[in-house]
């Protein structure tokens, strides 16, 4: 009698593309370069979010609860910002700054305390997590005061941090494929 070893793929870079290529969509947007746009809208409810819960679903089944946590967070993150776009809910006020500053600043202080959880994994999940927890920060910041040059650069920053996801996430399937490391995650 035969025994086949199942081998789990990787759910991590399924998570981080959705992630880091929303977040470089929305981001274009902060900067001021497009407009938000059902592009935006579609990607984060589709990529940002449907990709990452199933990465973080998949994590939680193999054990890993900050994996599973992040992507099932971060993947809710992008269903709920895009309803406060869609603004599905009739009667009930938009978001203004206040609510939106508060709504970001809400996600910085978890993203601080998932940074610091990072600081047991590599220096690219690192710089995933340190640099989206300055990109909320930055983001409640010009919400609460309306500075739309500190959104700009809010928009630069957040660039840099979904590009930072989506290196991660093609260093970690070209490695797996290769089998050794082609691209560091340090």
């Amino acid at each position: 009698m035969s025994h086949t070893e199942t081998k789990n793929a990787n759910p991590a870079p399924l998570g981080l593309l959705g992630f880091g290529m929303t977040t470089v969509l929305l981001n274009l947007h902060n900067a001021g370069v497009i407009e938000l746009s059902a592009v935006i809208v579609a990607m984060g409810l589709a990529l940002g979010g449907a990709a990452q819960l199933i990465a973080g679903v998949t994590e939680f089944k193999l054990g890993n609860t900050f994996g599973g946590t992040a992507f099932c967070s971060y993947g809710l993150f992008w269903w709920s910002l895009c309803l406060i776009w869609l603004r599905p809910f009739g009667s009930i006020a938009p978001a203004d700054g206040a609510a939106m500053g508060f709504y970001l600043l809400l996600w910085g202080i978890f993203t601080l305390f998932m940074f610091i959880g990072t600081l047991k994994h590599n220096r690219a999940t690192q710089t995933v997590f340190g640099s989206l927890t300055v990109l909320f920060f930055l983001l409640a910041i010009a919400d609460f005061s309306e500075n739309h040059t500190l959104k700009t650069i809010a928009g630069i920053e957040g660039l840099l941090c979904g590009l930072s996801a989506i290196y991660s996430a093609l260093a970690q399937i070209v490695n797996g494929e290769f089998g050794k490391e082609i691209m560091p995650l340090g």
